[in-house]
């Protein structure tokens, strides 16, 4: 897991943002649906139809812990150690996407402190 060092200010609001029923959703980040090349969740540079470009990309191999890519992109997982999420790519094309869902920032830190999955 990444640490990051901020002001209590900054901490305070992103705690209550985790503790939310309702979270205020993150626009920066996007869980993406595909056809064929799986999920990804990622920042979004472009959209041109069904194509898009992400920037520092993750692949969503396997979750555990969410029913559904709707429940993923606002409350994370709740079973990390299960989860396979390989390493980040800078910079990604991918086409066919079906869906674009914003993510809130408790999603976004559930799927940052799954460990990169190797083989």
């Amino acid at each position: 897991m990444k640490m990051l060092k901020v002001s209590d200010e900054t901490f305070l609001k992103i705690k209550d943002q985790i503790e939310a029923e309702e979270p205020e959703v993150m626009s920066e980040y996007k869980v993406i649906r595909t056809y064929s090349a799986g999920v990804f969740y990622a920042k979004v540079e472009s959209r041109k139809g069904r194509e898009a470009v992400l920037l520092d990309s993750k692949r969503i191999h396997y979750w555990d812990g969410a029913a559904s890519l709707s429940q993923l992109a606002m409350q994370g997982v709740s079973k990390p150690e299960n989860c396979r999420i390989p390493c980040a790519m800078k910079r990604h094309e991918v086409t066919e996407v079906i869906e674009v869902i914003d993510m809130t920032v408790k999603a976004k830190l559930s799927l940052d402190g799954v460990a990169v999955w190797k083989k």
